[in-house]
């Protein structure tokens, strides 16, 4: 079994990851622990930078940032060189799923910044506008910690650093262990724009390395992984009041309604079920068909997926990214044969040294089985019948995730019903996983899926305190109920309460 990481020592009695490749097996270099003296140290580095990156104009960080993007486009082979060497994912995606949604990401936020970040004032109603007028004003939180995962390790890091620092924020960011040079792209990228070096470092490591930049002085957490880790931060944020934004695991549910195109929908089931070896949080790992199109809709995707080649070089679908999880899909598949389900396409590992799963359909799965009910991260299209959209609602609702969930119909108002009834974070009309790359729309899961939301318009400030500021419009002579109180303190108040069920009077103080 090819192995993705493999422990030993450094001549300093440090720890040391050895990398291997998910296409070949063979080594691919090693990466340094960091424990957590030299997370200590990090992070005292970015709480010392940080009142000089936040005294520049949101406007300089701004165009400091954007900047980024030139060197983006000038270093994209060598970008995605080295995605493609930790993941074997095929060009297609690595500059697809990576460098293009960064570079949009990049521009969004950049020129969102001055717009959401500027202070400004907010009418008052009722009884205090005469007297007062408030001010918001945005202070950066300080430090922002950010672990991020090996799936999409390069835009998946990119996008909340770049929220963090345009915020006024310094920032430390550990990527996954097994992608650390795809994430440490991010930084080496905003160096070269000149963002200075203790205004985003890079620390590797593991989860030992993780827990401890989470216990560290750092002032927020953004967190994107497990339902397991996700967990254990957000105990550890709990203990300390340390806000947090937890990114999680998904289960996402594809509804097929009897009037879609059949054959947008099994080419869609096919695709967002599979690309990035279906290595996507939300990836389509349920789909519920109505059953009067069903056997049609089968048909296609047997098809469809019959013909996803998979393997090294350019192929359509790359290896899983790790051994850890080519085992699970194995073990979720295998799970389903055994429980009744019937494989139509794949469902076995590809024998030889990479770490690659056939494209895989199955038909007859339910709820009993781990392949319905556990995320599984894989190329894997699990298709259920079901007699209409109301069990097509109620079964994608049956699940402890809820991050995304899609919709394919030619009637849009039919789509915006169903995503009302569906308990999940988003919800996509005839497409899927895209939401994430849409900034102008707020993400993040329900339930077991995560807590708070990346992008959006108040994604920026999700990184800042906004602060109210109450300024005297004038000053009176005397504070109506100030001490001390005496009879006409009551009879004002009185009347300002008999005035609020004055009809005349509570249109004036709205």
């Amino acid at each position: 079994m090819a192995i993705v990481r493999a422990e030993s020592h450094t001549a300093g009695g440090g720890r040391r990851l050895a990398l291997h490749s998910p296409v070949t097996g063979l080594p691919i270099g090693a990466v340094d622990v960091d424990d957590s003296a030299e997370v200590a140290r990090v992070v005292t580095r970015a709480r010392a930078a940080q009142p000089a990156w936040a005294a520049r104009s949101v406007g300089e960080r701004a165009v400091l940032l954007r900047g980024a993007i030139d060197v983006i486009s000038a270093r994209r082979a060598e970008i995605a060189e080295t995605i493609r060497t930790e993941t074997g994912k095929p060009m297609a995606e690595a500059l697809g799923v990576e460098i293009v949604p960064a570079c949009d990401f990049l521009n969004y936020w950049s020129r969102r910044a001055r717009r959401d970040l500027r202070a400004h004032r907010q009418r008052l109603h009722g009884y205090l506008r005469p007297f007062k007028q408030l001010y918001i004003q945005y202070q950066p939180l300080g430090v922002v910690g950010v672990i991020t995962p090996w799936n999409a390790p390069f835009v998946l890091t990119l996008n909340p650093v770049v929220q963090a620092l345009l915020a006024g924020n310094t920032v430390v960011f550990k990527p996954s262990e097994v992608t650390p040079r795809s994430g440490e792209w991010v930084a080496r990228v905003l160096h070269e724009a000149g963002v200075p070096e203790d205004v985003v470092q890079v620390l590797h490591g593991d989860g030992e390395t993780g827990a401890a930049l989470v216990d560290s002085e750092i002032d927020k957490v953004c967190f994107t992984g497990s339902v397991a880790t996700g967990r254990r931060i957000a105990s550890a944020c709990a203990e300390r009041f340390l806000p947090c934004t937890l990114e999680l695991g998904g289960k996402d549910a594809m509804i097929v309604c009897a009037d879609a195109d059949l054959e947008r929908a099994a080419a869609g089931a096919v695709y967002l079920s599979m690309f990035n070896t279906g290595q996507v949080c939300m990836s389509v790992e349920r789909i519920y068909v109505i059953d009067s199109v069903a056997d049609e809709f089968i048909d296609l995707v047997v098809r469809k997926a019959s013909a996803v080649s998979c393997g090294p070089g350019d192929a359509d679908m790359g290896p899983l990214f790790w051994d850890r999880q080519r085992d699970l899909v194995a073990e979720h598949v295998a799970d389903a044969e055994a429980a009744g389900a019937e494989i139509l396409v794949g469902g076995s590992v590809v024998p030889g040294e990479g770490l690659y799963f056939q494209p895989t359909v199955i038909v007859g799965a339910h709820h009993g089985m781990r392949i319905v009910n556990e995320e599984t991260f894989g190329p894997i299209a699990t298709i259920v019948r079901v007699r209409d959209e109301d069990e097509a609602i109620r079964l994608a609702n049956d699940s402890r995730y809820g991050l995304s969930g899609s919709v394919f119909t030619k009637d849009r108002a039919r789509a915006r019903r169903i995503a009302a009834r569906l308990t999940t974070g988003s919800v996509v009309h005839n497409d899927a996983a895209v939401i994430y790359g849409v900034p102008e729309a707020p993400f993040g899961g329900r339930k077991d899926s995560g807590v708070g939301q990346v992008n959006g318009v108040h994604a920026l400030r999700g990184y800042v305190h906004a602060q109210p500021v109450l300024i005297d419009r004038w000053q009176p002579e005397r504070e109506s109920i100030w001490y001390p109180y005496t009879d006409k303190t009551i009879r004002d108040l009185d009347g300002l309460i008999r005035a609020f069920g004055n009809r005349l009077i509570r249109r004036l103080l709205s």
